[in-house]
């Protein structure tokens, strides 16, 4: 009797102890990282006990939302340049910035055969998408290009400007224009594309997107955020990350 009762109080307080090492990471996320960080922190919440709340939206926002005080523990960025600049102003904790993914650009459009590698300097499309170059990282790659290809003055009547390269992939999606530069995540499921037509913009049209995630000097939990920061370099993550389509560094 006494055996059982020691064995009943030690799993209720193993539960108890769980529960209360357990913890929240809010985490800021890149637009462009939407489908595979949703993957990665339902495993680690599975595999931690931790829960993660995510949130959205272009890395330029973010940037200073968490400037003026936004709650949030991890920011994973699309690009090393926002993570690095909250480091220098003490807003991230110095030596946790890194690169978590090398993420690449693809010229997408919702019409099957419509999009080839000439279709930009041929110009036979009426709206071209593209994300706020001061916001988004992706949007500024896009810029590259199109400078790159000469074409940036002459297209200038025919950009359509997403806050977002989620709201440029969406003006594509629904027909509001014929053509977006997205990134290649957002259009690839399980290691292909499988709508649309698109051309995989060659990475010598743009400066590599370094991907990097940081930890927030203002985290309510340390720990948890850490804990999550390390699965992310994990197999598993690894793995996730590169059926989206992007590189590891």
């Amino acid at each position: 009797m006494c055996i059982s009762i020691l064995r009943v109080a030690a799993v209720l307080f193993g539960l108890m102890s769980s529960q209360v090492q357990a913890g929240e990471v809010r985490v800021a996320v890149a637009a462009n990282f939407t489908a595979p960080v949703q993957q990665i922190a339902t495993l680690f919440s599975k595999e931690s006990g931790h829960t993660v709340k995510l949130s959205f939206g272009s890395s330029g926002k973010f940037y200073s939302q968490i400037q003026n005080g936004a709650p949030f523990d991890v920011f994973l960025a699309a690009d090393e340049k926002y993570p690095k600049l909250l480091e220098k102003e003490g807003l991230a904790v110095s030596g946790t910035e890194r690169v978590y993914a090398v993420g690449k650009l693809v010229l997408w459009s919702a019409k099957p055969g419509l999009v080839d590698a000439n279709i930009l300097r041929k110009g036979s499309y009426n709206k071209l998408a593209y994300a706020d170059p001061k916001l988004a990282p992706y949007g500024l790659a896009a810029k590259e290009t199109l400078e790159a290809m000469g074409l940036w003055d002459k297209v200038q009547s025919r950009l359509v400007t997403g806050e977002s390269i989620t709201q440029a992939y969406q003006f594509a999606a629904t027909g509001n224009a014929e053509l977006a530069f997205v990134a290649l995540s957002q259009v690839t499921k399980e290691g292909k594309i499988n709508e649309g037509s698109w051309w995989l913009v060659p990475t010598n049209l743009y400066r590599p997107i370094r991907q990097g995630a940081v930890l927030l000097s203002a985290a309510k939990d340390p720990v948890a955020a850490r804990a999550f920061l390390a699965f992310l370099k994990g197999e598993k993550s690894s793995a996730i990350i590169r059926s989206y389509g992007y590189e590891l560094p």
